[in-house]
């Protein structure tokens, strides 16, 4: 008799955190009128996807909240 691997539970396809591309998220985490976050710039959209982006896309979220947040002087 043969004892069963034990089971895991599966891996999410990507994770929230990446050492490649870490979260501009500065814990603020409140929204303007616009839906961009006061504390990252982010959109609500770009926060909703980032637990899933991979990261050549949560390049392109981080740049485009650096512009954002450029283009609000903050």
């Amino acid at each position: 008799m043969t004892d069963a691997a034990p089971v895991r539970p599966p891996k999410p396809l990507y994770s929230n955190v990446s050492p490649a591309v870490p979260s501009p998220c500065t814990g603020v985490c409140r929204l303007d009128d616009h839906k961009v976050c006061l504390g990252c710039a982010r959109h609500v959209e770009d926060i909703r996807e980032w637990r899933s982006a991979d990261d050549q896309r949560r390049r392109v979220i981080v740049a485009q909240a650096s512009q954002r947040k450029q283009s609000s002087g903050t």
